[in-house]
């Protein structure tokens, strides 16, 4: 702003912190680092077309085109079709066939990684969407059954909550503007007027600096830039308070670019608090972008929304991650990543480790993170995926797929390279394959086989 001096940008810390471990071996034996703190982002239906730095040209994203280049970007990152789906697995670390109930709900009797994050000495917080305790309207078949069967946000592991929808489905309100906010047990008030995202952010900026001197782990679930679309603070409509609630696909550009609003403001308080230099920072994203929406990229091609589907467009998502002195700068990797990788990754940093009793499925990706080879690097991303029970899920239908970086097998038998064929509209036929294809088939099918081996959740046969 004018008239102020501008701190450096969040990335240049990363350069003043590689010169500081440099002058702190100079002679003298550096104290040792307290444990980073975490930040953990999910936008809400973003496919990789969204961003700039995945070439994207629909949407102005500056501030995690700098992120991007400042940290790493992967190219290989999936997340499950739909919102549940993928944040069951990421809260878990587990696939959906383990631990799968319905759509909205996260089993009550699952440890989250807000959990383990506690038990390793973190102090937690979360802040966001949760829609995992109810879902179903009242009137919707099975929903006696269903509704309120989900975990409580207060028994979820975090110290420090400001979520959307921690009820039932018919009594949300919105999460945008005049926002319906559940913080630390109670419901805000004096919101009207007010944007949901605006005040998430303040309130991580004052968890970070209330706990200043202990680790953090924050765990952002965003609200942007899922349906409604609506207008935002940055939108010409929004000067109109009685058109800020009007719904219009037009106003998506709006609700990208305000989601890289408010992570660019987020991630310079926290600079400017002094909390950044030690503190990594993750973007994903929790399936593709809306159907309803076109993007375009930097070369030309048109891409079409894909949530709910098993497409490319439906799983595809952004992965960027940052941590000043640690993460390399400016790179990329082809790692493969699925949202089941995040919890054994989180208690990787944070030096822990799963209890016995716990069975990840996800493998931590922190060496990639470090640019360091990583002996259990994933070959493949698997996944089981069936929304239902729910309202308005009965329109999907199970469907269990691996892939690797080019190649992807269904249960079924269809077989695609996805290089060739990102739509896949044109499976490859067992007699026309090449030697190299017939490989990549048995290799998946073999994952497919070995995955669905065991241990299975006992809800699987309530849908079929």
């Amino acid at each position: 702003m004018t008239g102020i001096r501008r701190l450096p940008s969040f990335f240049a810390v990363a350069l003043i912190a590689g010169f500081l471990s440099l002058v702190g071996n100079l002679g003298v034996e550096a104290q040792e680092k307290p444990r980073p703190n975490i930040l953990l982002i999910l936008a809400d239906d973003l496919g990789v077309e969204g961003l700039g730095c995945y070439g994207g040209v629909s949407y102005k994203t500056p501030n995690l085109d700098k992120l991007a280049a400042g940290g790493l970007r992967f190219t290989h990152a999936y997340a499950q079709p739909l919102c549940t789906n993928t944040r069951v697995q990421l809260m878990t670390g587990k696939y959906n066939h383990r631990n799968w109930k319905y759509f909205g709900i996260l089993d009550p009797k699952e440890e989250t990684f807000g959990h383990a994050m506690q038990k390793a000495g973190y102090r937690t917080c979360m802040a966001g969407k949760w829609q995992l305790t109810s879902y179903d309207p009242p009137d919707y078949p099975g929903a006696e059954a269903r509704r309120n069967t989900g975990m409580k946000v207060e028994d979820a592991g975090f110290d420090a909550y400001s979520l959307w929808h921690v009820g039932h489905t018919e009594d949300k309100g919105s999460r945008y503007a005049d926002p319906v906010i559940y913080q630390d047990g109670t419901f805000m008030e004096g919101t009207e007027g007010g944007y949901g995202e605006d005040y998430w952010v303040d309130f991580i900026q004052r968890f970070m600096d209330t706990h200043r001197e202990e680790p953090k782990f924050v765990y952002y679930s965003m609200a942007l830039p899922h349906w409604p679309m609506v207008p935002t603070p940055i939108s010409e409509d929004w000067k109109d308070p009685s058109k800020r609630h009007a719904e219009d696909a037009a106003y998506f550009p709006d609700m990208v670019e305000y989601m890289d609003t408010v992570i660019g403001r987020l991630l310079e308080g926290l600079e400017a608090a002094g909390h950044l230099e030690n503190t990594l920072v993750i973007y994903y994203a929790d399936n593709g972008t809306d159907r309803r929406i076109t993007s375009r990229l930097a070369d030309g091609t048109v891409v079409e929304g894909g949530k709910g589907l098993t497409s490319d467009a439906g799983v595809h998502v952004p992965l960027i991650a940052s941590w000043p002195g640690h993460v390399p700068m400016g790179e990329t990797t082809d790692t493969l990543v699925d949202s089941s990788d995040f919890f054994p990754t989180l208690l990787e940093v944070a030096g822990a480790k799963p209890g016995a009793e716990r069975e990840l499925d996800g493998l931590s990706f922190l060496p990639q993170l470090l640019g360091q080879k990583n002996p259990k690097e994933r070959e493949s991303v698997f996944f089981w995926y069936d929304p239902r029970p729910g309202w308005d899920k009965d329109q999907f239908s199970r469907h269990i797929f691996a892939q690797d970086r080019r190649y992807k097998l269904y249960s079924d038998g269809k077989f695609y390279n996805l290089e060739a064929d990102i739509l896949e509209e044109h499976p490859i036929g067992k007699g026309k394959m090449t030697a190299e294809e017939e490989a990549a088939r048995d290799a998946l099918y073999k994952v497919i086989e070995d995955t669905l081996a065991g241990p299975k959740s006992p809800w699987l046969e309530t849908v079929r």
